[in-house]
């Protein structure tokens, strides 16, 4: 199991989200099972097949959730430092060809959000910059190609 580092915030996001799969939802999916189920042949009830597929979709994410909580490891934000490009630093980028500054935070892949500029360390742009100090250059594959950045700013 692979590790997943994330910030206390992203955690305590996962067991909200599985206190409530676990609590809430799945309760009303047996319930709705139980409904469907009295209302008589269940190989012709489309109510029947769409909560079976609904709980088997829930299970699933609750397993997920389960086994991302279990890898997960919490980072200390307080032993970041911003020299280099890391998990849970934010970093201000130009993109060399068209002068375009772009700013993101690296986080885990659980808790990447591109509207709200947080960007999976698994991303290619991400681990292309990992590792870069302000003024070095990072040269990425992308599916469009090479890019070439610039790291202007590093910060928490």
């Amino acid at each position: 199991m692979a590790i997943n580092y994330m910030t206390a915030e992203g955690y305590r996001k996962l067991v909200e989200e599985l206190n409530e799969l676990e609590s809430v939802q799945r309760p009303a999916i047996s319930k709705q099972i139980g409904e469907a189920r009295d209302k008589g042949d269940l190989s012709e009830n489309a109510e029947y097949d769409a909560a079976k597929e609904a709980q088997g979709m829930l299970e699933m994410r609750i397993s997920n959730l389960k086994d991302m909580i279990a890898s997960a490891r919490m980072i200390d934000e307080s032993k970041i430092n911003t020299n280099e490009v890391q998990i849970l630093t934010r970093v201000k980028i130009k993109n060399t060809k068209t002068n375009q500054l772009m700013s993101y935070m690296i986080v885990s892949e659980s808790e990447a959000n591109f509207k709200e500029g947080k960007l999976s360390v698994t991303t290619p742009i991400a681990k292309g910059l990992l590792g870069k100090k302000v003024g070095e250059r990072a040269t990425v594959s992308v599916p469009s190609g090479m890019l070439e950045f610039e790291v202007m700013e590093i910060s928490l």
